[in-house]
């Protein structure tokens, strides 16, 4: 058997590291090592004292790229999105379309903002919606919406954990009333109890209005929790606000069968010349490496089948002010390609699209733009927001199929990226 020299060179800086006589370092006392502690509230003052800690690594000029003055003009905007302000990342935004969405919610002509550092990736999803856009548009639908939390309870056995389901049942009233009253917009819709011996999760099921809604179910659900832990008479060893079953910013199973945020469709038909002309292949290739590509994802256990969600997830969510570690379950799902005659139909599902039009980072001022930008900014846009996510995910499938297919996809990154 032979060891890998990766291996060999670890265990060389290993021995070299514990060899030099040097143990661990006591902890500083307060006098020399000052721990941050979180501040809410940002200031000018705040920023400028974080900067002199800061000094040791960073310049002026790291300083200045952070908080720049238009960040200075009021930094106490940013405290409820943040702790220990210094200033704003400034991330590149491209647009995409116009992209034509027929949907039940989104209806119209959309320019879609996209806040990336990868090249090519805004040229790739811009390719898909002209393709979409002249073969009449993306048909989109919200099918479902219903964000979850899922707490867990501990017993001593299987039987008191039984009478404690019996007794949530019998008493669902008073609880949706107890988490209810902690939310104007939110709206609990199911408990469903999941046994595993002597430990029940529960799955809260909420609507959130028009927010994405990860913190008003968590409050919600953490008042359904007291009141349980008040009024059940089943004695328990222990309960936490969440059991690490709801797949919470984790691709799971769960999200991909029931969802965890909004579901969306979303599907076109490119017509045959559309294909030839706009995506530089044809629908006979298309669906020969889709076929392939099918495949490898079944055989490397892919949660779901396509492509590349995550690029304009990530891409959409930074642009709008949606929390961007969500991409991790938004990013589950199906995307399909099928002949229809001599045309191809494509369509993608996301089951876990977590977005909201108020709330959360919304409300901060580049991202307030990008909602803007899209004219889905403020109360009522929530689930046509929801479907402009899912069609803009659609063309960056589309794009990426034909790029591989027609073996233009390391070209483009060459000459849009490396070589630009």
């Amino acid at each position: 058997m032979t060891i890998p020299s990766y291996v060999i060179e670890m265990l060389k800086k290993a021995r070299a590291r514990f060899d030099s006589g040097a143990g661990p370092q006591m902890l500083p006392s307060d006098a020399e090592f000052t721990t941050l502690r979180p501040v809410r509230t940002a200031s000018l003052a705040s920023v400028a004292k974080y900067w002199t800690r800061l000094r040791e690594t960073a310049s002026q000029a790291d300083q200045d790229a952070l908080a720049d003055p238009l960040t200075l003009e009021n930094p106490d905007r940013f405290s409820a999105n943040i702790e220990n302000f210094i200033g704003t990342v400034k991330i590149p935004v491209g647009i995409i379309g116009p992209l034509r969405i027929n949907g039940l919610n989104a209806q119209g002509d959309y320019h879609v903002p996209m806040a990336t550092t990868e090249a090519a990736l805004v040229a790739s999803y811009a390719r898909g919606a002209y393709a979409a856009t002249k073969a009449g548009g993306i048909s989109t639908a919200l099918l479902y919406e219903g964000v979850i939390r899922t707490p867990a309870f501990v017993f001593d056995s299987l039987l008191t954990a039984g009478q404690f389901v019996e007794w949530t049942v019998r008493h669902i009233e008073a609880l949706k009333t107890a988490a209810e009253a902690t939310t104007r917009y939110g709206k609990l819709t199911s408990v469903e109890p999941i046994i595993d011996n002597n430990v029940v999760f529960l799955i809260c099921r909420y609507t959130t209005g028009d927010a994405a809604g990860q913190n008003m179910v968590t409050i919600a659900t953490d008042a359904l929790c007291h009141a349980i832990v008040a009024d059940c008479p089943v004695p328990m060893k222990a309960w936490y606000i969440e059991g690490n079953f709801s797949g919470d910013k984790k691709a799971s199973f769960l999200g991909l069968v029931t969802g965890r945020g909004r579901k969306v469709s979303a599907s076109v038909t490119l017509p045959a010349a559309v294909v030839q002309k706009t995506l530089g292949t044809n629908v006979q290739a298309m669906l020969d490496y889709g076929q392939v590509a099918n495949l490898g994802a079944h055989l490397s256990g892919q949660l779901g089948a396509q492509a590349h969600f995550a690029n304009g997830l990530a891409a959409l969510y930074l642009a709008t002010g949606q929390d961007a570690a969500c991409v991790a379950e938004s990013a589950v799902g199906i995307t399909r390609m099928e002949a229809r005659g001599e045309d191809l139909f494509c369509s993608v599902t996301l089951p876990n699209i977590l977005v909201g039009s108020v709330g959360g980072g919304t409300g901060l001022p580049s991202q307030s733009a990008g909602l803007n930008v899209l004219g889905l900014k403020g109360a009522g846009k929530a689930a046509a927001l929801a479907e402009v996510v899912a069609a803009t995910c659609l063309c960056g499938e589309i794009s990426i199929v034909a790029a591989i297919a027609a073996g233009h996809f390391s070209r483009a990154h060459e000459n849009l990226a490396r070589h630009r």
